[in-house]
């Protein structure tokens, strides 16, 4: 059995912002299913969505502050969660990073080192809960300072940083960092200076024992230019300890034989059930209802990310196709303004709800024929995975883990039984048509459709399979 120390700065339910939560609340609820001594830490922010007790434990002085740790459990799991209290920075209302605005907080530098500070005292058993961890398991820049501070500790534990989106590095200025009370052992172009900057990501990209990523794919792209956003170098100097796991789904929410959010379930022996679930995704979306007619789906931030751009460009050629197409999402407002326009030219076969709606998006996943996800990078992505478990065929653009968790359509894949999707490669409108059209037709052969779509619910994307991976590599450091 290991110990393990899971530093967090968001974990669902209790608070998300991204799939880094999805991830904070799965990923060690699966370890504890593996019988892992595991304690998630992340910061006692003040709208913590829990309905589980939450108790004082203890206190203690970090950085000539006195912090309290609570302690709660995980809801619906055996994983109890340590929570950093220290009203100052962390007990107002509002996202974990950002303001009402969206920009970010003024004292984010400070909130997240005394996050990590804690984390570190938890780490050595330095935090009266008489208890050490084999493994720290960090993720994302927020946690990034980990294990920097640990390196200068004796007798520490191993340490793993996950990088969930190369994006979001927590960069800040030198001014700060001196601020900030950091050993000055770690200012260097080798340790967190990155030009000039305070680079918490760097802390766990060059600290770590061990560095992971969501996807095998991603694990490669991001050593390159596109992905690396100028750390594809130290990426590539770190390779050796540097691999990709793709994430898991939480299975039981996302089950069409279960799922209170759909009109009817259904598996892959009674995918004819499917179709109920089609017309009630019609109804709700104020769309003609027909059995026949393709319809796709589009759960997303309308961001360039997202290939948003790219499907822009296609709708005029795809309104004119025998389609329906439901989209749910927000963001950038040119984009949503430009989709509701499409959807008040084509009130007949375009749906846009602008927002996010679970209950909605389960909907689209079990209701839709095809869900269109043609991202420009994707470190792992979630919706192609629940959209093969609800046996909707996704059309992805092969990067990150969409390329590591969908099998093209062609002659091969569809013989062999392997094929689970419709991919294609350059990030251009005329490409995403292409598959399109492809897609069109591999719908228009019935019996060849059923084949991608119980090929695409026989694929098993429980995070079981994600924890034994991680639980091998805590067991090889």
């Amino acid at each position: 059995m290991k110990k393990i120390l899971f530093v967090s700065s968001e974990a669902h339910p209790l608070i998300k912002t991204g799939g880094l939560a999805d991830v904070s609340g799965s990923l060690p609820k699966a370890l504890a299913e593996l019988s892992q001594d595991i304690h998630l830490i992340l910061p006692n922010y003040q709208h913590l969505n829990t309905s589980e007790e939450i108790r004082y434990v203890c206190s203690l002085r970090v950085d000539n502050r006195d912090i309290n740790i609570m302690e709660t459990r995980l809801p619906h799991t055996n994983v109890m969660v340590w929570l950093v209290d220290y009203a100052p920075f962390f007990n107002f209302p509002g996202n974990p990073y950002n303001d009402a605005n969206g920009n970010a907080w003024a004292n984010n530098a400070e909130r997240f080192t005394l996050f990590c500070r804690v984390a570190v005292e938890v780490a050595m058993n330095r935090a009266h809960l008489n208890w050490k961890p084999d493994v720290v398991h960090c993720n994302d820049w927020q946690s990034g300072l980990v294990p920097a501070l640990l390196s200068l500790e004796e007798h520490r534990p191993a340490t793993v940083f996950t990088i969930h989106n190369m994006a979001y590095q927590g960069l800040f200025s030198s001014s700060q960092y001196y601020s900030l009370n950091i050993s000055g052992r770690l200012w260097h172009p080798n340790g967190l200076e990155f030009h000039g900057m305070l680079s918490m990501i760097k802390g766990g990209l060059v600290y770590a024992d061990r560095i992971t990523t969501v996807s095998p794919t991603y694990a490669l792209e991001i050593q390159t230019p596109d992905f690396g956003y100028g750390l594809e170098g130290l990426l590539r100097h770190r390779q050796d300890v540097l691999s990709g796991i793709l994430n898991g789904i939480d299975v039981e929410q996302w089950n069409p034989q279960t799922d209170p959010a759909i009109h009817q379930h259904y598996d892959m022996n009674s995918l004819e059930q499917k179709s109920g679930n089609k017309t009630a995704l019609q109804q709700k979306a104020s769309l003609p209802v027909n059995p026949d007619i393709p319809v796709f789906g589009l759960i997303s931030r309308l961001v360039e990310q997202k290939g948003i751009d790219l499907i822009l460009d296609c709708l005029p050629e795809m309104m004119a196709m025998p389609i329906q197409f439901v989209l749910l999402g927000a963001g950038n407002p040119n984009f949503e303004h430009r989709l509701q326009n499409f959807a008040h030219l084509y009130p007949h076969k375009m749906s846009v709800t602008v927002g996010y709606d679970e209950n909605l998006a389960h909907l689209i996943e079990a209701g839709s024929d095809i869900f269109l996800m043609p991202s420009r990078f994707e470190p792992c992505g979630l919706n192609q995975l629940y959209s093969q478990r609800y046996g909707t065929i996704p059309i992805v653009r092969q990067t990150g883990g969409l390329a590591d968790s969908i099998e093209d359509a062609l002659p091969e894949s569809i013989a062999n039984g392997t094929a689970t999707g419709v991919s294609f490669h350059q990030a251009h409108a005329g490409t995403l048509m292409e598959a399109i059209k492809r897609t069109l037709i591999l719908f228009s052969h019935k019996e060849t459709w059923r084949h991608l779509q119980r090929n695409s619910m026989r694929k098993d994307f429980s995070w079981h399979n994600s924890a034994l991976q991680y639980l091998k590599l805590y067991n090889d450091i």
